[in-house]
């Protein structure tokens, strides 16, 4: 199995999690602007790689597995840092993760992977959103987590229903998440 340049570019983004981590844990502020920076990095990398699956005719099977995997990882590492900080309660994760694991194994039993729709890239802005302002510690941070964890649930919600409607034939693969 040959790895495709957007393939390596998603897997890059397994790379800046320990550097968020590190950075949430260091206990300084320039720590936060350390797991910032990479965190932003890492979120831009996702634009990245599916426009290029896309621009290039790259999109794989492997790629769309492993796009939104990672992009789990990277946003789930901040999320339990800032747990870890108190400045977000566990069980608001909680509820992105079992989202997260609901439509991941609805995603497993469908016949075709089908790619993002508008609610999954509005999750996906919110999520990098509310966690980059409360890495940076900045007005507003726990307001757009809520909102985050609310179009996170939605999302699923859509992406279930969506699928159900249309017969698989009509379900075309796409290169970003759900």
């Amino acid at each position: 199995m040959r790895i495709n340049l957007p393939t390596w570019i998603t897997l890059s983004r397994l790379l800046v999690i320990p550097v968020v981590l590190v950075g949430m844990a260091w206990g300084r502020p320039e720590g936060r602007w350390v797991a910032l920076g990479a965190f932003l990095l890492g979120a831009g990398t996702d634009w990245l790689d599916g426009y290029l699956a896309r621009r290039l005719d790259m999109v794989t099977d492997l790629g769309k597995f492993l796009d939104p995997l990672v992009d789990k990882l990277l946003v789930l590492a901040p999320l339990l840092a800032l747990v870890e900080a108190r400045q977000i309660p566990a069980w608001g994760v909680f509820l992105a993760i079992a989202r997260e694991f609901a439509i991941t194994g609805w995603r497993i039993r469908q016949p075709k992977i089908s790619g993002a729709n508008g609610w999954g890239k509005a999750k996906t802005v919110s999520q990098i959103l509310a966690i980059a302002l409360l890495i940076a510690r900045a007005p507003g941070g726990v307001i757009c987590f809520w909102i985050a964890v609310a179009l996170t649930l939605w999302s699923g919600l859509m992406y279930v229903v969506g699928d159900r409607e249309r017969p698989a034939s009509e379900i075309k693969p796409d290169a970003s998440q759900p």
